[in-house]
């Protein structure tokens, strides 16, 4: 695998600059930011692409600017999994109410409406999708399964209000289809499965009763539960896992 050095250099060459075009080019950037910190000396460009340095954030930066290149691309090559960023922001918990600063830097398309996708069914989007807006997926963080797989919930699907709003976008971990039968002391640790039948999709609690798979919405829905053959007439995709909603879905 080429190293992150490596690559910067031939991105040079690609654009036939030398060492010196690339040390005056970084010292014009430094006169127009005011700090010298963007400089890059023939040393140092050496010592990064010949000998694995890394280079600071503002010589990563002038680097980028004079081989017009994505900043936050070149921060991959050296690691830094910036596409996740917002997912790790999360993940520290604070006991405060705060605002959350950090900006998603790699939105998945979601659908829009249009086409031949009903957005007031519940639907599985890794189906196949036509026309597409954007919303920050990433903070679900599905990186961690190998083929992550996202719902759209219907936005006249009010099965399990007001634990899943309709409009809600969920990740579902195929590798959990197995129905728990226990393991939660409230609604909100109870596992919510997604799941296929013939008419369409739909997300629920589940029990699972010999061949009989009741799926049950939340009782704020005033929705009976439905009863399915198992495995026959109904499939789980998997357990819904993460999710994110806009309040103003409805």
């Amino acid at each position: 695998m080429d190293c992150p050095g490596g690559k910067l250099r031939r991105a040079r060459e690609r654009l036939k600059l030398t060492y010196r075009h690339v040390e005056q080019a970084s010292r014009e950037i430094a006169a127009r930011r005011g700090s010298a910190d963007f400089r890059i000396s023939l040393s140092r460009l050496a010592d990064i692409e010949n000998r694995g340095r890394v280079p600071s954030i503002f010589r990563l930066y002038s680097l980028s600017a004079i081989y017009h290149l994505d900043l936050h691309e070149v921060m991959r090559w050296y690691g830094v999994p910036v596409e996740h960023l917002a997912a790790d922001a999360l993940h520290m918990k604070l006991a405060e109410t705060h605002r959350i600063e950090v900006t998603p830097q790699a939105p998945m398309a979601v659908p829009a409406g249009g086409g031949d996708l009903d957005i007031r069914k519940t639907t599985f989007l890794s189906q196949g999708v036509y026309q597409w807006g954007h919303f920050p997926l990433c903070f679900l963080d599905g990186s961690h399964h190998r083929q992550p797989r996202y719902g759209l919930v219907g936005l006249e699907d009010w099965s399990m209000f007001p634990v899943l709003r309709p409009g809600s976008l969920v990740l579902i971990d195929e590798n959990r289809r197995k129905i728990a039968r226990g393991g939660w002391s409230n609604e909100f640790e109870r596992p919510i499965y997604f799941l296929e039948h013939r008419q369409g999709f739909l997300c629920g609690w589940c029990a699972l009763d010999g061949g009989t798979l009741a799926v049950q919405p939340h009782p704020a829905s005033e929705k009976a539960p439905s009863l399915f053959k198992y495995p026959t007439d109904i499939d789980v995709v998997g357990q819904v896992v993460g999710m994110a909603m806009l309040l103003d879905a409805t």
